[in-house]
């Protein structure tokens, strides 16, 4: 009998994971739930005493929101991280904190094996077996789904067979909840074409009637909302409560997965999109042109890297070395209008703004220099595209 332990979500998936390797294969199951912000305490319950009904020999809840905020949400906000120029790493990230923690209560409780229940054909996969790998490589790792190939409706068939509450209706959408957003994955995402039905987001419309919002940061990090000074949590928190009344933050992301095939995602991620809408704006006016620059191209490519599971390669802790250093003036508000669907940068206030009348008002007056040495400016810049021109006459 092997000792295994098992992340567990409670989904359809992790649950023909902890029936068949329980029933089928005999083992000792310790199953895990690693909590990034997307549990309530009454979810928690639930799938607490489901694991245990199931089969599991313990279960244990493990709330990681504070460290994943610390390590992974605060890095991405400064980075405006947005993958394909749309999707803000809503669970990819998480994944990434999840597979450490699980992997770590693995060598605590000296467990023979660690089990996922990842299929073969996505980017889970990757990011759990090559922190499992790394971090414990004496561990082995089980992965039911992905060995025996098996269809969400296979899954369903087996656990029916096995007394198991389960049916298509209740397991047709795939989807996983973090406090950095909720990703959706079903029929509807499997071709290039279609859209996820409005019931398939967890958020539903609430508010039509158009508001405002003012989101505060110091030095890069948001330290409160509409005047209240929050804790960096409950300010994610508020925000998200505030914006998915109006359902913001819903999309599709299309891109390359890890494995060289191209994937498509819906997601919900009303809190994380706004926040970086905002944050982006407020360092268009306290950054210069070259840190904007430098900061986009680094962004990107950390959050590519964080996407596929390269957390622990040491060019991330140079790059978040970067990244935090460059937010050292990034302090102020910014004030946004909330409307159904979609939120929009109204202006932002702080010391650090470089957009100071003191020196200029863009198209209207000037107090640096005078025409004739604009004349000039213009003159000596233009030269090396002169010279080129006359050189290369046709």
């Amino acid at each position: 009998m092997k000792k295994v332990v098992l992340a567990y979500s409670g989904g359809l998936d992790t649950t023909y994971c902890l029936k068949y390797l329980g029933v089928e294969k005999g083992h000792e199951i310790h199953t895990v739930l690693v909590n990034t912000g997307g549990f309530s305490e009454e979810e928690l319950k639930d799938v607490t005493e489901k694991a245990i009904q199931m089969g599991s020999t313990t279960h244990v809840n493990l709330d990681i929101t504070q460290e994943y905020y610390e390590k992974a949400i605060k890095f991405m906000v400064y980075g405006n991280v947005l993958k394909n120029n749309t999707y803000p790493l809503s669970v990819s990230a998480e994944r990434v904190f999840q597979s450490i923690a699980i992997i770590e209560y693995a060598k605590s409780v000296d467990a023979d094996a660690v089990a996922h229940g990842s299929t073969g054909a996505g980017n889970d996969q990757i990011r759990f077996d090559m922190i499992f790998q790394t971090l414990a490589p004496e561990i082995e790792i089980i992965t039911p789904i992905r060995d025996l190939k098996l269809s969400r409706e296979e899954e369903i068939a087996y656990l029916v067979k096995n007394g198991v509450d389960a049916s298509w209706e209740k397991s047709q959408y795939s989807i996983n909840k973090g406090i950095w957003g909720t990703s959706i994955g079903g029929v509807e995402t499997l071709t290039s074409h279609g859209s996820l039905p409005d019931t398939a987001y967890p958020s539903q419309l609430t508010k039509t009637e158009s508001s405002n919002i003012t989101i505060e940061f110091t030095k890069g990090e948001i330290s409160g909302v509409n005047g209240e000074e929050l804790p960096q949590l409950d300010a994610i928190l508020k925000v998200e409560e505030l914006t998915s009344a109006y359902a913001i933050g819903r999309d599709i992301h299309v891109g390359d997965t890890i494995i060289g095939i191209k994937g498509r995602v819906g997601f919900e991620a009303a809190a994380a999109l706004t926040i970086i809408k905002a944050h982006h704006a407020l360092e268009k006016n306290v950054l210069s042109k070259w840190q904007q620059y430098h900061k986009a191209q680094l962004g990107d490519f950390y959050g590519m890297l964080l996407h596929e599971g390269q957390y622990l390669d040491p060019i991330m802790r140079d790059i978040e070395a970067f990244l935090h250093n460059s937010q050292e003036t990034v302090t102020g508000s910014v004030e946004l209008a909330l409307m159904p669907y979609n939120s929009q940068v109204l202006g932002i206030k702080s010391k650090h703004d470089l957009m100071s009348n003191e020196f200029g008002e863009y198209g209207e007056v000037n107090k640096l220099w005078n025409s004739d040495e604009a004349k000039g400016f213009i003159k000596i810049l233009s030269t090396q595209n002169k010279i080129y021109h006359a050189v290369n006459k046709k």
